[in-house]
């Protein structure tokens, strides 16, 4: 899987989440995924910008969460996903990400 075609599953689960208010950062090993739910349609683009949470991870781990081959808590747990900022906010990310 490519950081392109993260970017744009990400594009269309956008969609189905709530507007946040906030936004998020996703740094894979292949880039950076920024997803702004301030506005009344989401903003999904490749660009490092500040987000209210940060998650650091590879792109085959979130592949794995995606296809329930991975639990997430359990990627946190074991180092697989790291998350600064807004915990709260990243505990609404599983309608993200499936």
């Amino acid at each position: 899987m490519t950081l392109e075609t993260i970017t744009e599953q990400f594009r269309k689960t956008a969609g189905k989440a709530p507007q946040l208010g906030k936004s998020i950062k996703f740094v894979l090993d292949q880039g950076v995924v920024h997803i702004d739910l301030t506005g009344e349609e989401p903003q999904i683009s490749n660009q490092d910008k500040d987000a209210d949470c940060t998650i650091t991870t590879s792109i085959e781990t979130i592949e794995g969460i995606r296809k329930g081959d991975i639990n997430a808590m359990s990627a946190v747990m074991t180092g697989k996903v790291k998350i600064k900022g807004d915990m709260g906010l990243a505990m609404k990310l599983p309608s993200l990400i499936s």
